[in-house]
């Protein structure tokens, strides 16, 4: 009595497969989880009424099921495993050619073949496939245990097309699952990097601030002329490393965490911060005189801090693009269209070709007095955004204007 083909498993199994530890753990993938080879193996039946069809991997040593679809209850499933010995598909292999016969009792070439009289194969087609680059895969299969015309020249050239159709396949999944993995490496190696910046930035912010309180110490004691000079030059450059800290700091929290968060209080200290802010930029910037008027007449629900560091980072590229002679002016109101704070600076206008991505990470001006990372207005864009507003930027007759714009919200009750 004929064997089932899946009692002859060896090495690995089905079961190694749906634990994802088998050896061909990938190929195996990569045909079961098609929907099209799926389909060619159902068509294959259809056209040829075979009721057994696979697609098998196969190697010097081995013979794996990658896709099977099984009417006869031979027993193989993804993952089941035949001695390569018990096949034609060796053959298959070493030759390139295909190997098929309507019925083994009566064929010239395979008549009363022992795999077949083992198995009870009565009609049989294996078609090899290759990779585009010709490089050997496996076979497409169609077994049955009664007579099929599966020489026909139809049914032959249908079997050849889809066993192109699989290699094909094949070199766009491989190609489709390596860029994946590509992607996912570059995507793990940018979380590292943004985990290092948030790192790098947390542990330079308290001996930047103690060398800041420092400076401003210092300035409180009897100096040199030298010192006197030297002392504001060296805290303005300390204040420019602070922000520049709190740049990365931001940009990396808002990487790691998926975007900028706010938290508005009900009647932020809005002007408050703002005048702050300002005051830190004059004591890092004393060549440059800021001029400040800011007039809120009512509450505003808003997260003051993010707000303030927007205008901070609008204020100080304000200080490193406009006219070094002229003054900076910071104006805030309560519009008709809800917060508006201007910064507004003179100096030469913002190229037209800078404009559209004026407020991407990463780019700086060309016509820049010191050293940034180009997150400044990026950042206070993606404020803006956060509390549903908006950055415009404007120039005209030698002045610059950069608006944050934010809609008056509610308080939540």
């Amino acid at each position: 009595m004929a064997e089932k083909i899946g009692k002859q498993a060896t090495i690995q199994d089905h079961a190694a497969f749906l634990r994802g530890g088998h050896d061909f753990q990938s190929d195996i993938q990569m045909i079961a989880g098609s929907g099209l080879i799926t389909t060619i193996l159902e068509t294959v039946m259809l056209a040829t009424n075979m009721r057994f069809a696979a697609v098998a991997r196969v190697t010097e040593d081995r013979w794996v099921a990658c896709r099977t679809v099984d009417e006869v209850n031979f027993g193989l499933a993804e993952g089941d495993e035949i001695e390569i010995q018990s096949t034609f598909c060796q053959s298959v292999r070493l030759t390139s050619q295909k190997v098929l016969f309507n019925d083994v009792a009566t064929d010239e070439v395979y008549g009363n073949h022992p795999i077949a009289a083992k198995f009870g194969i009565v009609s049989y087609a294996s078609i090899p496939i290759h990779r585009s680059d010709g490089s050997f895969f496996g076979t497409l299969c169609a077994i049955d245990t009664e007579p099929r015309d599966v020489k026909h020249p139809r049914a032959v050239a249908m079997l050849e097309m889809f066993a192109d159709l699989i290699g094909q396949g094949l070199e766009t999944a491989e190609r489709l699952e390596a860029q994946e993995q590509l992607v996912a490496n570059e995507r793990e190696m940018a979380r590292a990097q943004e985990e290092f910046v948030a790192v790098l930035g947390h542990d330079l912010r308290n001996p930047v601030a103690a060398l800041y309180s420092g400076f401003r110490l210092l300035e409180r004691e009897q100096l040199t002329s030298t010192a006197a000079e030297i002392v504001p030059m060296m805290r303005s450059t300390v204040y420019r490393m602070n922000e520049l800290i709190d740049n990365m700091m931001i940009h990396a929290k808002a990487r790691l965490g998926g975007g900028i968060r706010i938290s508005r209080t009900a009647d932020a200290p809005l002007a408050e911060s703002i005048t702050q802010i300002v005051e830190e930029v004059r004591a890092g910037s004393p060549d440059t005189e800021v001029h400040l008027d800011l007039s809120f007449e009512q509450p505003v629900y808003c997260d003051a801090p993010r707000v303030a560091q927007a205008v901070s980072n609008l204020l100080s590229n304000a200080v490193r693009h406009g006219a070094e002679s002229k003054p900076v002016k910071v104006n805030g109101v309560i519009g008709r269209n809800g917060i508006e704070i201007s910064v507004i600076n003179q100096g030469e206008s913002v190229p037209d070709e800078l404009r559209k991505n004026l407020f991407d990470p990463f780019k700086r001006g060309t016509d820049t007095r010191g050293e940034g990372l180009g997150l400044g207005l990026y950042i206070a864009s993606s404020i803006a955004l956060a509390h549903g507003g908006q950055i415009d930027v404007s120039c005209s007759n030698g002045t610059t204007a950069f608006t944050f714009y934010a809609p008056l919200q509610k308080v939540a009750l």
